[in-house]
């Protein structure tokens, strides 16, 4: 799982690095981090291995029972919603409380979402833990790289091993957290599951509190706060806001069947004010403004690419439950084990990645060929369903789903890890964080976007869904390489 890094960073601890090296060479904080972040992605991706199949199996089977494109719908907006309160996560640093402090008090909201998920039954459990574990895990997210890169000077040779070594921490989180809380699902139950991702974050709140007062002092104070009265007008605002959002809840405005649509709408009216505003600002110069039409494909693209991307924790998950041949050696593996699949090929493959672009140094392709590259990839990713197609439950091949999810894989790599660096470049210099915020606005619409689709899956009659799914993707890859040329231009020497 490639995760999103925030650009914010803070200057070097007044120490030298001779004596920071003590965690692979690193400051020995790094290892504090590293930790609370594996602990956080074991928690996320095991709940998140389970949650489906608990939304849409029978109470029989101690699931909900909920129709399974409602259930899908859930998962997309939940998902979403994690994208879009990593926006308010990093406005909260900055603003009220400085990045430290965000960081350790999302983990405790995640811990307490998940422990809702454990104790809490029903759909009010579901609820109140998804919404805290979004908003808990927007403010992990906008956070914990950025104290990585506070660890560093800019020019400190060690900078990009200390983020290879803390991606290290998110993708085996992201490995064990569905094979253990997938393992205790089947052999217990899900509410075990759940409980088990909450002792997990416990155990990374728990080490981090141990050494977080070693992080660099900066990190401790916010960077821009608000001003006189601003803390108030805060307070009132998200208390309003939540006010608001129940009522619509209860009165039945807004229903569980279209939170999905919600959230999708939310994000791509978000993303259009930040375009408006950004390309009519005074502030800006001729060359700037260009760029930020160049960045209009790519973020619809980028929204293409997570829509079919995110159906890993949708459809790939019916799928598996389903469709899938799970047994091995007389052995049934959980659902959920499916989701580390991609951990692994993340683990294996990132590294190879990133020395053919060193080594094709110049002669690599640009920043629209990869989105273009990527979006084609994710199309053909779901045309490779489609031989598997026909049989009876439980009849695909394990070795084909794997393949897929390798394909899944390879598109990622070819998209994800360029697209904040690439509106980072772009951003014009008055707007740096609200270009950050439009690329993550592009993953909560694709992702709300993949709840939506997931509810027209239907495994008795796949073949049209994947086709469909896979030519819509591939179009845009094309139409997006056709015009890298004029994307080019309008970039203005950023490649």
């Amino acid at each position: 799982m490639v995760e999103r890094v925030s650009t914010r960073t803070t200057p070097p601890p007044a120490s030298t690095p001779s004596q920071q090296k003590t965690f692979f060479g690193h400051p020995r904080v790094l290892g504090n981090l590293f930790g609370v972040e594996m602990w956080e992605r074991f928690s996320f991706y095991g709940m998140q291995g389970i949650l489906l199949i608990y939304l849409y199996y029978s109470a029989a089977k101690g699931g909900l029972g909920i129709d399974t494109a409602v259930a899908s719908g859930i998962v997309g907006a939940y998902g979403g919603a994690v994208y879009l309160s990593t926006i308010l996560g990093a406005w909260i640093s900055d603003r009220v409380i400085g990045p430290e402090r965000t960081l350790f008090y999302s983990a405790i909201v995640v811990m307490f979402g998940h422990l809702s998920l454990s104790l809490v039954p029903g759909l009010p459990g579901v609820g109140l833990g998804l919404v805290l574990i979004a908003l808990g895990s927007g403010g992990v997210k906008a956070n914990a790289t950025a104290l990585v890169g506070s660890l560093y000077d800019e020019h400190d040779e060690r900078r990009d091993g200390g983020f290879s070594i803390f991606y290290m921490g998110i993708n085996i989180g992201a490995l064990v957290g569905p094979l253990l809380t997938g393992l205790l699902q089947s052999d217990v139950g899900f509410h075990a599951g759940f409980a088990l991702a909450a002792v997990g974050m416990f155990f990374g709140l728990v080490q981090y509190s141990i050494g977080r007062k070693n992080l660099p002092e900066e990190t401790h104070h916010v960077p821009h706060p608000l001003a006189e009265g601003g803390g108030a007008r805060f307070i009132l605002t998200s208390v309003a806001a939540l006010v608001v959002v129940v009522g619509l809840l209860v009165t039945g405005v807004v229903s569980i069947a279209s939170l999905a649509t919600v959230v999708a709408w939310v994000s791509g009216i978000a993303a259009l004010i930040y375009f408006v505003v950004i390309l009519s600002s005074k502030e800006i110069t001729h060359v700037e403004r260009r760029r930020v039409y160049a960045f209009i494909p790519m973020f619809i693209a980028s929204a293409v690419f997570w829509s079919l991307y995110q159906q890993q924790f949708t459809v790939v998950t019916i799928y598996s439950d389903q469709r899938l041949n799970r047994s091995i050696f007389g052995w049934e593996m959980p659902v959920s084990w499916v989701q580390s699949i991609n951990p692994i090929f993340i683990i294996v493959l990132a590294g190879v990645f990133a020395a053919m672009w060193t080594k094709l140094g110049d002669r690599q392709p640009s920043t629209p060929a990869k989105f273009a590259l990527g979006t084609i990839s994710i199309g053909l990713s779901f045309w490779a369903f489609i031989p598997m197609a026909g049989g009876g439950a439980h009849s695909a091949p394990l070795l084909g789903l794997v393949g897929v999810l390798l394909l899944f894989t390879i598109s990622e790599l070819l998209l994800s890890p360029v697209g904040l660096s690439l509106s980072t470049k772009l951003a014009p210099e008055k707007f740096h964080t609200q270009m950050v915020a439009l690329f993550f606005l592009s993953i909560a619409l694709g992702t709300a976007m993949s709840g939506l689709l997931s509810g027209y899956y239907d495994p008795k009659n796949e073949v049209p869904y994947f086709l469909w799914l896979g030519v819509a993707a591939i179009a845009v890859g094309v139409v997006l390489g056709l015009f890298t040329k004029p994307i080019r231009a309008l970039m203005s020497g950023v490649r």
